[in-house]
Protein backbone atom coordinates (compact mmCIF):
# COMPACT_ATOMS: atom_id res chain seq x y z
CA UNK A 1 0.00 0.00 0.00
CA UNK A 2 1.33 3.04 -0.60
CA UNK A 3 1.36 5.68 1.48
CA UNK A 4 1.74 9.96 1.40
CA UNK A 5 5.36 10.79 2.98
CA UNK A 6 5.11 12.30 5.94
CA UNK A 7 5.05 15.90 5.56
CA UNK A 8 8.21 18.32 7.36
CA UNK A 9 6.83 20.86 9.55
CA UNK A 10 6.55 24.54 7.92
CA UNK A 11 7.85 27.60 9.80
CA UNK A 12 6.36 31.34 8.76
CA UNK A 13 8.28 32.85 6.47
CA UNK A 14 9.48 36.01 8.57
CA UNK A 15 8.28 39.38 7.07
CA UNK A 16 11.20 40.95 5.33
CA UNK A 17 12.99 43.65 7.75
CA UNK A 18 12.17 46.36 5.13
CA UNK A 19 8.09 45.63 5.37
CA UNK A 20 8.86 45.69 9.22
CA UNK A 21 9.76 49.06 9.38
CA UNK A 22 7.10 50.13 7.00
CA UNK A 23 4.40 48.76 9.42
CA UNK A 24 6.17 50.28 12.00
CA UNK A 25 6.60 53.49 10.42
CA UNK A 26 2.62 53.17 9.61
CA UNK A 27 1.73 52.24 13.21
CA UNK A 28 3.49 56.01 14.30
CA UNK A 29 2.44 58.13 11.59
CA UNK A 30 -1.50 56.17 13.10
CA UNK A 31 -0.55 57.56 16.41
CA UNK A 32 0.67 60.85 15.84
CA UNK A 33 -2.27 61.70 14.11
CA UNK A 34 -4.78 60.46 16.89
CA UNK A 35 -2.86 61.74 19.63
CA UNK A 36 -4.02 65.56 19.09
CA UNK A 37 -8.09 64.49 18.39
CA UNK A 38 -7.39 61.79 21.55
CA UNK A 39 -5.69 64.92 23.72
CA UNK A 40 -8.35 67.25 23.05
CA UNK A 41 -11.22 64.21 23.63
CA UNK A 42 -9.08 64.13 27.10
CA UNK A 43 -9.21 67.60 28.45
CA UNK A 44 -12.10 68.78 27.45
CA UNK A 45 -14.45 66.15 27.37
CA UNK A 46 -13.31 62.78 29.86
CA UNK A 47 -11.63 64.51 32.39
CA UNK A 48 -14.59 67.19 32.68
CA UNK A 49 -16.99 64.58 32.98
CA UNK A 50 -14.95 62.48 35.78
CA UNK A 51 -14.57 65.70 37.89
CA UNK A 52 -18.79 66.22 37.07
CA UNK A 53 -19.43 62.67 38.24
CA UNK A 54 -16.67 63.06 41.37
CA UNK A 55 -19.16 66.85 42.24
CA UNK A 56 -22.12 64.40 42.31
CA UNK A 57 -21.08 63.19 45.32
CA UNK A 58 -20.32 66.66 46.80
CA UNK A 59 -22.25 69.77 48.31
CA UNK A 60 -20.20 71.96 45.83
CA UNK A 61 -21.44 75.59 45.66
CA UNK A 62 -17.98 77.23 43.99
CA UNK A 63 -18.20 79.52 47.31
CA UNK A 64 -17.74 76.86 49.69
CA UNK A 65 -15.16 74.18 50.33
CA UNK A 66 -16.11 70.96 48.78
CA UNK A 67 -17.77 68.28 51.12
CA UNK A 68 -18.47 64.73 50.43
CA UNK A 69 -21.87 64.27 51.06
CA UNK A 70 -22.08 60.75 49.35
CA UNK A 71 -25.72 59.96 47.57
CA UNK A 72 -27.63 62.67 49.45
CA UNK A 73 -28.42 64.60 45.97
CA UNK A 74 -29.32 61.63 44.43
CA UNK A 75 -31.41 60.95 47.00
CA UNK A 76 -32.69 64.27 46.89
CA UNK A 77 -33.67 63.99 43.10
CA UNK A 78 -36.18 61.60 43.86
CA UNK A 79 -38.00 64.30 46.34
CA UNK A 80 -37.18 67.05 43.96
CA UNK A 81 -40.58 67.89 42.37
CA UNK A 82 -39.20 70.72 40.04
CA UNK A 83 -37.03 67.99 38.60
CA UNK A 84 -39.62 65.76 37.73
CA UNK A 85 -41.66 68.58 36.14
CA UNK A 86 -39.20 69.04 33.90
CA UNK A 87 -39.08 65.60 32.85
CA UNK A 88 -42.43 65.60 32.59
CA UNK A 89 -42.41 68.64 30.13
CA UNK A 90 -39.72 67.03 27.97
CA UNK A 91 -41.87 63.90 27.79
CA UNK A 92 -44.71 65.60 26.66
CA UNK A 93 -42.90 67.78 24.57
CA UNK A 94 -41.78 64.67 22.89
CA UNK A 95 -45.12 63.06 22.37
CA UNK A 96 -45.77 66.22 19.87
CA UNK A 97 -42.36 67.10 18.45
CA UNK A 98 -41.79 63.13 17.59
CA UNK A 99 -44.74 62.47 15.50
CA UNK A 100 -45.07 65.83 13.90
CA UNK A 101 -41.17 66.12 13.05
CA UNK A 102 -41.63 62.42 11.00
CA UNK A 103 -45.02 63.49 9.33
CA UNK A 104 -43.62 66.38 7.89
CA UNK A 105 -40.04 65.72 7.15
CA UNK A 106 -41.07 62.50 5.03
CA UNK A 107 -44.32 64.64 3.74
CA UNK A 108 -42.07 67.25 2.48
CA UNK A 109 -39.11 64.84 1.47
CA UNK A 110 -41.34 62.75 -0.90
CA UNK A 111 -42.81 66.15 -1.99
CA UNK A 112 -39.13 67.37 -2.78
CA UNK A 113 -37.60 64.37 -4.50
CA UNK A 114 -38.92 64.97 -7.55
CA UNK A 115 -37.09 65.87 -10.91
CA UNK A 116 -38.61 69.21 -11.53
CA UNK A 117 -36.71 72.74 -11.67
CA UNK A 118 -36.26 74.72 -8.82
CA UNK A 119 -36.01 71.45 -5.94
CA UNK A 120 -32.11 72.47 -5.17
CA UNK A 121 -33.86 76.03 -4.63
CA UNK A 122 -36.44 74.57 -2.06
CA UNK A 123 -34.46 71.82 -0.82
CA UNK A 124 -31.25 74.74 0.22
CA UNK A 125 -34.59 77.23 1.85
CA UNK A 126 -35.83 74.40 4.15
CA UNK A 127 -32.10 73.39 5.08
CA UNK A 128 -31.08 77.39 6.01
CA UNK A 129 -33.01 77.31 9.28
CA UNK A 130 -30.66 74.39 10.29
CA UNK A 131 -27.60 76.15 10.14
CA UNK A 132 -29.14 79.17 11.73
CA UNK A 133 -28.21 79.58 15.61
CA UNK A 134 -31.07 78.59 17.60
CA UNK A 135 -30.52 81.20 20.01
CA UNK A 136 -31.29 83.77 17.67
CA UNK A 137 -33.72 82.01 16.17
CA UNK A 138 -35.82 82.08 19.19
CA UNK A 139 -35.23 85.09 19.87
CA UNK A 140 -36.47 86.45 16.78
CA UNK A 141 -39.28 83.62 17.34
CA UNK A 142 -39.82 85.70 20.38
CA UNK A 143 -41.11 89.00 19.01
CA UNK A 144 -42.96 86.84 16.15
CA UNK A 145 -45.15 84.94 18.96
CA UNK A 146 -46.17 88.40 20.70
CA UNK A 147 -49.33 88.81 21.28
CA UNK A 148 -50.41 92.19 19.75
CA UNK A 149 -47.83 92.93 17.21
CA UNK A 150 -46.64 89.49 16.62
CA UNK A 151 -46.74 87.97 13.06
CA UNK A 152 -47.97 84.75 14.08
CA UNK A 153 -50.92 86.06 15.22
CA UNK A 154 -51.71 88.90 12.94
CA UNK A 155 -51.36 86.03 10.29
CA UNK A 156 -54.42 84.44 12.46
CA UNK A 157 -56.40 87.50 12.76
CA UNK A 158 -56.04 87.35 8.50
CA UNK A 159 -58.26 83.98 8.84
CA UNK A 160 -60.50 85.21 11.70
CA UNK A 161 -58.74 83.41 14.34
CA UNK A 162 -57.80 85.50 17.48
CA UNK A 163 -54.33 84.52 18.20
CA UNK A 164 -53.51 82.97 22.04
CA UNK A 165 -50.45 84.74 23.95
CA UNK A 166 -48.39 82.54 22.84
CA UNK A 167 -45.42 83.06 25.57
CA UNK A 168 -47.51 84.40 28.63
CA UNK A 169 -49.94 81.20 28.93
CA UNK A 170 -49.19 78.11 30.15
CA UNK A 171 -51.66 76.44 27.63
CA UNK A 172 -49.90 77.61 24.54
CA UNK A 173 -45.89 78.32 25.44
CA UNK A 174 -44.96 74.63 25.23
CA UNK A 175 -46.75 74.49 21.48
CA UNK A 176 -44.85 77.60 20.73
CA UNK A 177 -41.77 76.08 21.43
CA UNK A 178 -42.68 72.55 19.72
CA UNK A 179 -43.22 74.90 16.66
CA UNK A 180 -39.96 76.93 16.57
CA UNK A 181 -37.98 73.73 16.98
CA UNK A 182 -39.89 71.83 14.31
CA UNK A 183 -38.70 74.54 11.98
CA UNK A 184 -35.65 74.68 12.83
CA UNK A 185 -35.13 70.66 12.64
CA UNK A 186 -37.24 69.79 9.90
CA UNK A 187 -34.43 70.45 7.65
CA UNK A 188 -31.95 68.29 8.66
CA UNK A 189 -34.38 65.14 8.78
CA UNK A 190 -35.33 66.71 5.32
CA UNK A 191 -32.11 65.77 3.87
CA UNK A 192 -32.20 62.40 5.62
CA UNK A 193 -35.20 61.62 4.09
CA UNK A 194 -34.17 62.24 0.97
CA UNK A 195 -31.36 60.22 1.42
CA UNK A 196 -33.55 57.13 2.05
CA UNK A 197 -35.63 57.65 -0.68
CA UNK A 198 -32.80 57.51 -3.44
CA UNK A 199 -32.20 54.24 -2.36
CA UNK A 200 -35.39 53.19 -3.31
CA UNK A 201 -35.43 51.50 -7.13
CA UNK A 202 -37.76 52.81 -8.94
CA UNK A 203 -38.68 49.60 -10.92
CA UNK A 204 -40.88 48.69 -7.83
CA UNK A 205 -43.09 51.64 -8.55
CA UNK A 206 -43.29 51.32 -11.88
CA UNK A 207 -44.48 47.61 -11.36
CA UNK A 208 -46.63 48.87 -8.66
CA UNK A 209 -48.32 51.19 -10.99
CA UNK A 210 -48.12 48.62 -14.25
CA UNK A 211 -50.22 46.43 -11.22
CA UNK A 212 -52.62 49.09 -11.05
CA UNK A 213 -51.64 50.22 -7.14
CA UNK A 214 -52.64 53.58 -6.37
CA UNK A 215 -50.09 56.08 -4.91
CA UNK A 216 -51.47 55.80 -1.45
CA UNK A 217 -50.67 52.19 -1.81
CA UNK A 218 -46.88 52.29 -3.13
CA UNK A 219 -46.43 54.64 -0.16
CA UNK A 220 -47.89 52.33 2.43
CA UNK A 221 -46.38 48.81 0.65
CA UNK A 222 -43.25 50.12 -1.07
CA UNK A 223 -42.15 53.69 0.58
CA UNK A 224 -43.00 52.81 4.13
CA UNK A 225 -41.07 49.80 4.57
CA UNK A 226 -37.94 50.79 2.48
CA UNK A 227 -37.88 53.88 4.86
CA UNK A 228 -38.20 51.95 7.96
CA UNK A 229 -34.28 52.81 8.74
CA UNK A 230 -34.50 56.05 8.29
CA UNK A 231 -37.48 56.50 10.23
CA UNK A 232 -35.71 54.88 13.17
CA UNK A 233 -33.11 56.63 13.26
CA UNK A 234 -34.85 60.39 12.64
CA UNK A 235 -37.16 58.92 15.81
CA UNK A 236 -33.79 58.12 17.63
CA UNK A 237 -32.41 61.39 17.16
CA UNK A 238 -35.40 63.38 17.77
CA UNK A 239 -35.83 61.79 21.28
CA UNK A 240 -32.16 62.77 22.59
CA UNK A 241 -32.95 65.91 21.02
CA UNK A 242 -36.19 66.09 22.82
CA UNK A 243 -34.13 64.86 26.00
CA UNK A 244 -31.59 68.05 25.27
CA UNK A 245 -34.21 71.11 24.92
CA UNK A 246 -32.67 73.99 26.53
CA UNK A 247 -31.76 77.13 24.33
CA UNK A 248 -35.74 77.50 22.97
CA UNK A 249 -36.88 77.08 26.67
CA UNK A 250 -34.35 79.51 28.00
CA UNK A 251 -34.61 82.46 25.43
CA UNK A 252 -38.11 82.55 24.92
CA UNK A 253 -39.50 81.93 28.01
CA UNK A 254 -37.29 80.94 30.78
CA UNK A 255 -38.73 77.75 31.52
CA UNK A 256 -42.69 79.34 32.25
CA UNK A 257 -44.79 80.16 32.75
CA UNK A 258 -45.82 78.71 35.81
CA UNK A 259 -42.97 76.30 35.28
CA UNK A 260 -45.02 74.89 31.67
CA UNK A 261 -41.17 74.92 29.54
CA UNK A 262 -38.66 73.99 32.32
CA UNK A 263 -36.25 70.88 31.35
CA UNK A 264 -33.90 68.71 32.58
CA UNK A 265 -31.57 70.52 31.07
CA UNK A 266 -33.26 73.82 31.73
CA UNK A 267 -33.05 72.70 35.49
CA UNK A 268 -29.35 71.58 35.41
CA UNK A 269 -28.88 75.20 34.25
CA UNK A 270 -30.44 76.99 37.31
CA UNK A 271 -29.25 74.68 39.89
CA UNK A 272 -25.68 74.92 38.52
CA UNK A 273 -25.01 78.93 37.22
CA UNK A 274 -27.95 80.68 38.94
CA UNK A 275 -27.84 79.14 42.36
CA UNK A 276 -24.82 77.71 42.10
CA UNK A 277 -25.36 74.22 43.16
CA UNK A 278 -22.86 72.27 41.53
CA UNK A 279 -23.05 69.31 43.50
CA UNK A 280 -26.91 68.96 43.03
CA UNK A 281 -26.53 70.05 39.24
CA UNK A 282 -24.02 67.36 38.54
CA UNK A 283 -26.25 64.68 39.82
CA UNK A 284 -28.81 65.64 37.51
CA UNK A 285 -26.41 65.74 34.57
CA UNK A 286 -25.58 62.03 35.44
CA UNK A 287 -29.46 61.10 35.76
CA UNK A 288 -30.21 62.41 32.22
CA UNK A 289 -26.76 61.10 30.50
CA UNK A 290 -27.90 57.76 32.14
CA UNK A 291 -31.56 58.58 30.82
CA UNK A 292 -30.16 59.02 27.37
CA UNK A 293 -27.89 56.04 27.56
CA UNK A 294 -30.82 53.47 28.40
CA UNK A 295 -33.39 55.12 25.47
CA UNK A 296 -29.62 54.56 23.09
CA UNK A 297 -29.59 50.81 24.23
CA UNK A 298 -32.88 50.10 24.17
CA UNK A 299 -33.04 51.67 20.81
CA UNK A 300 -30.27 50.05 19.20
CA UNK A 301 -31.78 46.59 21.29
CA UNK A 302 -35.21 47.69 19.12
CA UNK A 303 -33.07 47.89 16.09
CA UNK A 304 -31.17 44.83 15.99
CA UNK A 305 -34.12 42.62 16.87
CA UNK A 306 -36.53 44.11 14.16
CA UNK A 307 -33.73 43.22 11.60
CA UNK A 308 -33.35 46.94 10.36
CA UNK A 309 -29.22 47.04 11.70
Amino acid sequence: MLRNPPVAPTRAVPAPPYRSRLLRHESRMAYAFITPAMGLFLIFTLLPAVFALFLSFTNYDILSPIKWVGLANYERLLTDDLFRRGVLNVAYYALLYVPLMIALSLSLGLALNRKRPGMALFRTLFYLPAVTSSIAAATVWTWMFQKDYGVVNQALDVVGIRGPNWLASSDSAMYAIVIVTLWQGLGSNIIIYLAGLSGVPTFLYEAAALDGASPWQQFCYITVPALRTTTFFVVFMSLIGAFQLFDQAYVMTQGGPGYATTTAVYQIYSNGFTQLRMGYASAQAFVLAVAILCVSLISMRLNRDSGLG
